[in-house]
């Protein structure tokens, strides 16, 4: 479906109106336009972010996702970074989470259950026997409101989900608010907030799905990865941690230091046999609360280079290890087995389950707050 570009562009600089926070020179600027249209008719505005270094990030209403993401590689040519499609129909049709809000509760809960001050509650099992990333009808598939924002040397938009009491299981009414900021540091960064008035668990992330080459590159068995993570979940048959959080040394899953993705992705190992690869949350390495770097990856074929910060107790690794081919993304291009990674800021999997885990209990009158950086360079 086209895009039909409206007649609004706001430009974020330092001639802002009284009241708003100055950006240097030149800015941010945003544009808006109509990605698409529901079935009942509304319409999905697409918001397109580009900073003076030439990085740009388009973000739809739909699911809260990144549909593309710009940067330069080490000769300034740039290239779309994430998975995704050219329409909405793309999305609507179903889809592997490809740069979404991921919740109420991002990640796995065993058999879709857990108890919370004495009343059990059921949830979906749409990755059977499990629950995953929300449910069947998880914050990927709602609309959210939409507005632009500026902050000084950045320009973002702020999208807003209320997610009703009862809604896929949970209880408590959840306010959800996430702000997508673009800023001339080249860093993506994202503010996640949530408010509920009874208490629920809430986990949410940016699921993206980064190919540092370029979306339609194929696999990325040849990125570097480090992981800032001494520690991980070990999961079960099923992918639902065990409760032990394992030291890394002397395992494949050790990226302590850089180390190509595809060195050890098929080692005869029980985890990576369990994932089909890698599909593990790490425990960030951190001395107390705050943002601290938890990854880095680097494409030796472009010179990308992506940092990951974050503000939470995980990180889950997923290789695509699950893409078949099925999905016909942006160009007409076939997104196959391994073709991108995602590094999931978050808390734990099955945490509403595991009491000596770092608890994602949202009661009345707190705020959950979350962020997460995705920085860019070259080298």
């Amino acid at each position: 479906m086209p895009h039909f570009a409206r007649s609004i562009t706001t430009i974020l600089t330092a001639t802002l109106a009284l009241g708003a926070l100055a950006l240097p020179a030149h800015g941010i600027e945003i544009t808006e336009s109509v990605f698409g249209t529901m079935p009942d008719g509304a319409k999905v505005m697409e918001y397109n972010l580009v900073n003076e270094n030439g990085m740009r990030a388009r973000i739809i209403q739909y699911g809260a996702i990144v549909v593309s993401l710009e940067t330069p590689d080490r000769d300034g040519n740039s290239a779309d970074i994430v998975l995704g499609f050219d329409t909405l129909e793309g999305y609507l049709d179903g889809h592997p989470f490809f740069g979404c809000i991921a919740g109420r509760y991002a990640n796995r809960i065993a058999e879709g259950r857990f108890e919370l001050d004495g009343e059990e509650y059921t949830l979906a099992t749409n990755n059977p026997p499990n629950h995953l990333h929300g449910g069947d009808i998880g914050f990927d598939k709602a609309l959210w409101a939409a507005e632009v924002v500026s902050a000084e040397g950045a320009g973002g938009v702020k999208l807003t989900h209320t997610s009703p009491d009862g809604d896929e299981g949970y209880p408590g009414t959840v306010r959800a608010t996430v702000t997508y900021w673009l800023t001339e540091d080249n860093e993506l960064r994202v503010d996640f907030e949530a408010v509920t008035d009874a208490p629920t668990h809430v986990n949410l992330t940016h699921h993206g799905y980064f190919n540092l080459n370029g979306h339609d590159a194929g696999d990325i068995l040849d990125h570097e990865l480090t992981l800032h993570a001494s520690r991980y979940t070990p999961v079960s048959e099923t992918l639902i941690p065990t409760g032990e959080l394992a030291p890394v040394a002397g395992t494949p899953l050790d990226f302590t230091e850089s180390t190509p993705i595809g060195e050890r992705i098929d080692a005869e190992h029980e985890q990576i046999e369990r994932g089909a690869g890698y599909d593990h949350n790490f425990v960030v390495n951190r001395d107390g609360p705050g943002l601290v770097p938890a990854a880095e990856v680097y494409a030796p074929a472009t010179g990308r280079v992506m940092e990951v910060l974050t503000t939470q107790p995980g990180l889950q690794l997923y290789t695509g290890n699950f893409l078949d081919g099925a999905d016909i993304g942006k160009g007409g291009h076939a997104y196959g087995r391994r073709n991108a990674l995602c590094l999931e800021t978050q808390h734990f999997p099955d945490t509403p389950n595991q009491p000596d885990f770092p608890t994602t209990r949202l009661d009345p009158g707190d705020t959950y707050r979350h962020q997460a950086v995705y920085r860019f360079s070259t080298r």
